[in-house]
């Protein structure tokens, strides 16, 4: 195996579809604690099992990443090895795929292998995963591939809609009036990832028809001009159909693409939200 594109469960991707010859993906699971009870994020897992036992406990949940070890064993077998993180600021996995990279080249001096850390987290992971896919199926030396995904990554952004926000309240991250306040009233929490990898609010629109709208609005302000996005979404199609038919009333040929979240996203974006990645000019 010459490539091994490896990703951390930032990444919706439980497999990759069209690989470049050569090419294999592989999906590094982080860990979610629900009390006593810990989920794996891989293909196993039950999304629906996880989330309703979420909701039924009082206790905070909290995820973990992989370790050194999950990693190194992922990069068994390959030449050129590119790996993708959620953001730094969410988790810990970006730092322990560094460590598991220092492991990896002890013992093999010769393979090639770079880290990226998203500074972000589902659709966007998954574009940058997919882009790294097709640079790679190019042909391209992977110093180019790597070029490639940095100048890429400069035009990605994500945009977040969130319809609950009780982890968040549990974890400390929201206070409980405000918490409230969205469930009461109907709130959405419209945001972004940063420049440096945190999720900021931009907007607390009312309802999810203008939670749309301001979607559409703020990645209008970031720059989008009809490029690609990836709408990842925890159990709301009907939000994934009206934000493809905002955009594409603007921009007709926009590939607007929906696919399930990942564990993790889910646990992030919980029910009814959305971590939508999308290029930029």
């Amino acid at each position: 195996m010459t490539w091994k594109i490896v990703a951390d469960s930032g990444c919706d991707f439980r497999e990759l579809e069209n690989l470049a010859a050569g090419a294999q993906f592989v999906s590094v699971p982080l860990t979610i604690q629900i009390g006593s009870e810990v989920y794996v994020d891989d293909g196993g897992l039950d999304i629906d099992h996880m989330m309703e036992s979420m909701y039924a406990s009082s206790a905070a949940a909290s995820s973990a990443c992989p370790s050194p070890d999950a990693y190194v064993k992922a990069f068994e077998g390959a030449q050129n090895i590119l790996v993708f993180t959620i953001t730094g600021g969410l988790s810990g996995s970006y730092n322990s795929a560094r460590v598991a990279k220092e492991m990896f080249l002890e013992n093999h001096p010769n393979v090639n292998i770079h880290i990226i850390d998203s500074l972000s987290a589902g659709g966007e992971i998954d574009l940058l995963v997919t882009h790294a896919n097709t640079l790679i199926g190019k042909g391209l030396s992977f110093d180019e591939v790597v070029l490639g995904i940095a100048a890429y990554q400069a035009k990605t952004k994500l945009i977040f809609v969130l319809a609950k926000v009780d982890n968040l309240v549990k974890n400390g991250r929201l206070s409980k009036l405000l918490g409230k306040v969205v469930g009461l009233l109907n709130i959405r929490m419209v945001g972004e990832a940063s420049s440096e990898g945190k999720l900021e609010l931009l907007q607390k629109p009312r309802g999810q028809k203008k939670a749309v709208a301001a979607t559409v609005e703020e990645m209008l302000k970031a720059g989008y001009q009809g490029g690609k996005a990836i709408i990842a979404h925890r159990s709301n199609d009907k939000i994934c159909q009206q934000v493809r038919e905002a955009i594409q009333d603007k921009f007709p040929d926009a590939d607007i693409q929906a696919i399930p979240t990942s564990g993790l996203c889910s646990f992030y974006a919980e029910e009814g939200g959305l971590l939508m990645g999308y290029e930029i000019v």
